[in-house]
């Protein structure tokens, strides 16, 4: 599927939930437009002193909230339109999970091994200067991520050339997912993870959602498969596991792997390490197609890789009951309604996949406020709460080891507040577009639209611009 086809995916999508409001067209359309479209090229002086033309985007979807918000991906497969989808699905994720941003995205078109690491850095940096001429790139302005093929190196690459131009003392806040020393936040490399886990349990702790598709109620005992074990796929997986569910299929670009005993998941990530391949993998069964993993049993399946992976090739052939989308738009509309049909529950990537983001939005306001979150009460706390275990061991004659104490005691570090603050969150936007999906009785995906629709509809027209 192009990617043309992608951006009208979404818009598809925008239009099936606007017809569940009120709203006059001309309202509706504003939201969906993209505002602002840059398209650059720039020349890059290879190692071996050839000269090679880079062409890139960056397209501001919507400015009903600032700064814009959303990662830089370096990939072949980015263009225009795919670029504009994402930016998109960016406002619409970050209204539905409460996010005071407007949506954006970024890409460069390469394939990143094709490159240096003193390429990639050039490439970086002259692209962080095209969006600093056009006002692209700052606290107030845009704030870029990392996504698909870029890390937390390219994020302090881009910082370190913003300030270069910008004597800020905001500069910190022009980029999120930086590393820990560049004011990057303890927390952001798992959020995405991080954040599929907690709104695939709160799914699964519906008790009557459950009951509907013949499963027990809670995440513990429940089968899942998943596709691509990058940064996302790991996390996810990892969280899963943690809660309780049993891993029994992987697929990877060079094919799929099953096992109903289930797989570990780090042994897998080491053997991946050694042999370039799960394929063989403790002579489980072994398929060369990487969809595979979706015709096998299991209750739950977890899309981490690229867009349209659930299609009209495979979308039939599902078992899960299930599906979680971890990345970005890996279900064709096509398949969505056909997953609709055969009872399947799809939890949406706006949803689903907003804990980087959320966590992002959290990384921006600890630069902004030059204050390290629970640098201030942490010790005040734990100082109160042993005083209060002291008071108990006293009245009550008893004696808590220095573990206990550690464990009821100690104070809310960064990462505990993150990871709280990431929680409630997934927590509260999930019952929300649920309660949307049973009152108008539609889908979980038209549901989440229905309410960011809602949200940017409420800002647009409160800022007075359609007399």
């Amino acid at each position: 599927m192009s990617s043309f086809e992608f951006f009208k995916q979404v818009n598809d999508a925008f239009d099936l939930a606007a017809s569940y409001t009120k709203y006059e067209r001309g309202l509706l359309d504003q939201i969906k437009v993209c505002n602002n479209v840059y398209h650059v090229t720039f020349p890059l002086r290879r190692d071996d002193g050839t000269i090679e033309v880079i062409e890139g985007w960056r397209v501001q979807h919507s400015h009903h909230k600032e700064p814009t918000k959303g990662g830089i991906r370096y990939s072949r497969n980015v263009n225009e339109d795919e670029v504009k989808a994402l930016a998109s699905l960016m406002t619409y994720k970050c209204a539905i999970v409460n996010v005071p941003f407007g949506g954006a995205k970024g890409g460069v078109c390469i394939r990143r091994s094709d490159y240096s690491r003193n390429e990639i850095e050039r490439i970086t940096r002259r692209y962080t200067y095209e969006l600093l001429r056009k006002e692209f790139i700052g606290p107030g302005y845009d704030v870029p991520a990392p996504d698909y093929g870029t890390t937390g190196q390219e994020m302090a690459w881009i910082l370190d050339t913003y300030r270069q131009f910008n004597k800020d003392i905001n500069s910190d806040a022009s980029v999120t997912g930086k590393p820990l020393p560049q004011g990057g936040i303890r927390g952001r490399t798992e959020a995405t993870g991080r954040g599929v886990y907690f709104g695939v349990r709160e799914a699964c702790n519906n008790k009557e959602d459950m009951k509907e598709l013949g499963l027990e109620h809670g995440l513990e005992g429940k089968t899942f498969v998943i596709q691509g074990l990058g940064n996302v796929g790991y996390h996810a997986a990892k969280y899963l596991i943690e809660g309780g569910a049993k891993m029994v299929g992987v697929a990877e670009r060079e094919g799929s792997i099953y096992s109903t005993d289930g797989i570990n998941l780090e042994d897998l990530m080491e053997y991946r390490k050694r042999n370039g391949t799960i394929l063989d993998y403790k002579g489980y069964d072994s398929y060369e197609a990487s969809d595979k993993v979706y015709e096998l049993e299991a209750d739950i399946a977890v899309p981490a890789a690229l867009e349209n992976q659930i299609n009209k090739n495979n979308m039939e052939k599902i078992k899960a009951k299930i599906i979680a989308e971890a990345a970005n738009g890996p279900t064709t509309s096509e398949a969505h309604k056909i997953l609709k049909k055969q009872g399947c529950l799809i939890i949406p990537d706006t949803y689903l996949n907003a804990g980087g983001v959320v966590v992002s939005y959290f990384e921006w306001l600890k630069n902004l406020s030059h204050v390290r979150f629970g640098r201030l009460g942490r010790r005040f706390e734990e100082g109160s709460y042993r005083r209060i275990l002291e008071v108990i061991e006293e009245y009550a004659n008893t004696h808590f080891t220095d573990e206990e104490k550690y464990q009821i005691a100690h104070g809310a570090s960064e990462s505990d507040l993150v990871d709280s603050g990431l929680e409630e969150t997934m927590i509260d936007a999930y019952n929300d577009i649920n309660e949307i999906r049973k009152q108008y009785d539609i889908d979980l995906r038209t549901a989440a639209f229905v309410n960011a629709i809602k949200k940017v509809a409420i800002i647009y027209e409160q800022m007075g611009i359609f007399p």
